[in-house]
Order: structure tokens, then C-alpha cells, then sequence
């Protein structure tokens, strides 16, 4: 099944699962109201509409209860990895219906009762309240374990198409950054440098070569992986830096600040080269003057975020850059929807323009404290 037929599965998965249960409650109420009817019968009584009141008005009040508690708890969801907590927190609903179903309840059959000019006799209060209160916490108890069991297998089935989506865009970033970045000009455009400095310096040439020679590598070991540590994603960037502050010689300058903690914390693969790439791209090429890149990253223990930020003196931030409508490397547009798929709201990556000049790229992703 691809991405997009998986997709268009997900969106409707609520309406049926709704559906689902629409239809089971309606067969369970007309099993009540059957059973009820039966056991009248059974009796001795000629008054069908007599039980026919008792369980509709058992029903009515009982769904009542349950279709509030189910819009007030929906943003319960995010416990259902802890069963218990989950369990917990829909305990508390518990004395809401003690103290609401049955005085509800046999409050509508006295109105009804007194309506058709009869009077509605039953045990004393205290007994009813007791065996009332009994018999809707083992029906909501079974009600909650069924939710429980649907709402457990409708996470897993979102959380599976959520790695397909993830593997699909890892699978289009790495392509992309075949295409791309290891194009034949690129390519090309730092052998020719390499060949250059051959003549001129031949240990820049060399460490240049070697600088190539990492870029790939690295590039190469990054396999199917989804996130990889700060660490790696650093020798990637340092490898691509190297070929291109030999290619442009004077016009760009970098210095790397990063966090010792930081190195270890986990980044989608393939999103930080692509970022400096940006810079190189869209600022170094276009001008003659020096351009100072600073490359950071730290953990803020407050937040417990990764903070990268890659900023440079030069740079001017237009709308295609913001909107990543051509963007080169993986694509801003790509990686955000990657760190959407691993880390859903919890990351973010922004574009700021600097004054007077400058872009400022901020990314941040989860970084639990140890």
C-alpha cells in the first residue's frame, strides 16, 4: 500500500469507527428493549409500553452521560500509552453517573407515569440507588474496556502510516540529495577546485580530496536510517564545509559553536548539510564580500529542545526561500514534513531575516534532558 492510498484510509477511519459504534449501540439497545418487552410478557403483564419506557429511558440517559463523557475526554487520548492512567482518568466520570443516571432515569418514568395517569412504584430509594449504581459501573466498565481496545488498535494503525510516511519522505530525501547535491556540476565544480590547488597548494588539495572523499562517505552511511545524532549530521556538514570554503576561497568564513551535550541529541538524517547549503546557494555565491557563517547548537534544558541555528552576515530572505517553492538540497518544504512525521508540533524549523543583513535559520527538535 503506498503513502497516498494509506492516506486516504486514515481520514475516514473516525467516521467509521463512529459508524461502527452507532450501529453496535443501536443493536444493543433494540436486544434491550427485546429482552425487556420478554421478560414482562413472561410476567403477566399487558402494558407493553411499560418496559418499553423502563429501557429507553435507561438508554436515553445512559448515552447522554456517555456522549458527554466522550467529547470531554477526547484530549485524553495521549494517555492511552499508560493503560492505567487512561483507566484512571475515566474512572472519574464514575460519580457522575451515580448521581445522575438513576435520578434521571426514574425521574422521566415518574413523568411519563403521572402523564398517562398512573403512579410508578418501585423499591425503596436507597436500594435503587445502590442497584442502579451497580449495574451502570459493570456496563460502563465493559463500554470503557471496548473504547479502550478500538481508540489502542486506531493509535496503532496511525502511528504505522505515520512511519510509512516517514519512510517514503526519507526515501525522497536521499534521492533528492543524490540528484542534487552529488550531481555531476557539483561534482565537478570541487574536482576542478581539487585540480586548482594542485598547482598551487598541494596539502589544500589534498585536505580538500579528503574533505570530498568524508562528504560522500558520510552521505553513503546515512542508509535508511530516519534521525541520526547531532554527531553525524556535523560530519556531513563539516565534510560539505570543507569542499566549499575551498572552492570559494576568502568569501566565506565559518565558525562552529556546538554544545558538547548536544552531540548526542537525535536530528532528522540528511537536515543540517542541507541547510548550510542554502547559504552557500543563496548568499556566497551571489556576492564578492566575505560571509561570516555561524553554525550552533545547544540543549535547552528548560524546554528540552534541540536548538540549531545557522546564520550568516549576508544573506537576504525572500518568499521562494520561505516557501521552499525551489529550495535545493532536500528541501525546507521536505524537511519540515519530515520533523512533522517524527515529532509531530513538538519541532519546528524557521527562516528569519537579519538586520541589516543576514538569514537566521532555527531549528528545533525534541532533546529529552538525561
Amino acid at each position: 500500500m503506498t503513502t497516498t492510498d494509506s492516506a486516504a484510509l486514515a481520514q475516514p477511519w473516525s467516521r467509521r469507527a463512529l459508524l461502527g459504534f452507532a450501529l453496535a449501540w443501536l443493536l444493543f439497545a433494540a436486544l434491550m428493549l427485546a429482552v425487556g418487552v420478554q421478560d414482562y410478557l413472561r410476567s403477566g403483564g399487558l402494558a407493553v409500553w411499560k418496559p418499553l419506557l423502563w429501557e429507553s429511558s435507561s438508554l436515553l440517559v445512559g448515552t447522554a452521560l456517555m456522549l458527554a463523557q466522550l467529547q470531554l475526554t477526547r484530549h485524553w487520548r495521549g494517555a492511552l500509552a499508560t493503560p492505567w492512567r487512561w483507566f484512571g482518568r475515566q474512572a472519574l466520570w464514575l460519580p457522575a453517573y451515580w448521581l445522575l443516571f438513576t435520578p434521571l432515569t426514574f425521574g422521566i418514568r415518574h413523568a411519563v407515569y403521572a402523564l398517562v395517569g398512573d403512579s410508578y412504584s418501585h423499591r425503596p430509594w436507597a436500594e435503587v440507588l445502590f442497584y442502579e449504581s451497580l449495574k451502570i459501573t459493570i456496563f460502563i466498565g465493559l463500554f470503557t474496556a471496548v473504547r479502550f481496545g478500538v481508540l489502542s488498535y486506531q493509535q496503532l494503525l496511525q502511528a504505522k502510516l505515520h512511519a510509512e510516511r516517514a519512510n517514503t519522505l526519507l526515501r525522497q530525501a536521499q534521492l533528492q540529495r543524490l540528484a542534487q547535491q552529488m550531481q555531476p556540476h557539483f561534482l565537478f565544480n570541487a574536482l576542478n577546485t581539487i585540480s586548482s590547488l594542485m598547482h598551487s597548494d598541494v596539502e589544500r588539495a589534498d585536505a580538500t580530496l579528503i574533505a570530498l572523499v568524508s562528504l560522500l562517505r558520510a552521505t553513503v552511511d546515512a542508509g535508511e536510517r530516519q534521525s541520526a545524532p547531532l554527531a553525524e549530521e556535523l560530519r556531513l556538514a563539516q565534510g560539505y564545509a570543507g569542499v566549499m570554503l575551498a572552492r570559494f576561497g576568502e568569501r566565506a568564513s565559518i565558525a562552529w559553536h556546538i554544545e558538547a551535550q548536544a552531540l548526542a541529541c537525535q536530528l532528522p538524517v540528511l537536515s543540517l548539510q542541507p541547510l548550510l547549503e542554502n547559504i552557500f546557494k543563496h548568499t556566497v555565491e551571489q556576492r564578492r564580500a566575505l560571509t561570516r557563517i555561524t553554525v550552533s547548537a545547544q540543549v535547552e534544558p528548560a524546554s528540552a529542545l534541540l536548538r540549531v541555528v545557522l546564520e550568516d552576515d549576508g544573506g537576504v530572505l525572500v518568499p521562494g526561500r520561505a516557501s521552499d517553492s525551489g529550495s535545493s538540497g532536500i528541501g525546507l518544504a521536505n524537511l519540515r514534513a519530515r520533523l512533522t512525521m517524527l515529532h509531530g508540533n513538538g519541532a519546528s524549523l524557521q527562516l528569519e531575516q537579519l538586520v541589516p543583513a543576514g538569514v537566521r535559520a532555527t531549528l528545533l527538535v525534541p532533546a529529552p534532558v538525561q
